[in-house]
């Protein structure tokens, strides 16, 4: 039996302290909470194949798709579609705290990584194996 995800996805977002927390992957969508400390950033990718939603619950930021920057804070969503080179920065003094919706998954379900530093170091082994939260 499939559990699928409910919650207050604002409160989890805010109480995330982590760079990166899996919360839930389905077969086709996976659900990210981020937080970006001021001056970091997810750092630049383009996913070929992965469509990404982004929404922000608290902070401010950039948003920089194919080159062009987009001004974003509390309550502005953004998509990305596969192929866009992109990246997102907080520009902010406090933690720019955001979710990320992939369109297929992208990572390991239950993935954690607690800084930037520990999402590079684990990048090569931490991209999407087919399983999903509900198994």
């Amino acid at each position: 039996m499939k559990k699928g995800y409910v919650d207050n996805i604002e409160r989890a977002t805010l109480e995330n302290a982590d760079f990166r927390r899996v919360l839930y992957t389905a077969r086709n969508l996976q659900l990210v909470a981020m937080t970006l400390p001021p001056g970091c950033d997810i750092g630049e990718e383009v996913h070929e194949d992965v469509d990404q939603f982004f929404r922000f619950e608290e902070g401010e930021g950039e948003v920089h798709i194919d080159g062009k920057v987009h001004r974003v804070e509390d309550d502005f969503g953004v998509i990305v579609p596969a192929g866009a080179r992109h990246n997102v920065v907080n520009t902010g003094s406090e933690p720019l705290k955001l979710y990320t919706i992939y369109g297929p998954p992208e990572h390991k379900d239950g993935t954690v990584h607690k800084d930037r530093e520990q999402a590079e170091r684990d990048h090569d082994n931490d991209h999407f194996d087919g399983r999903t939260t509900d198994g």
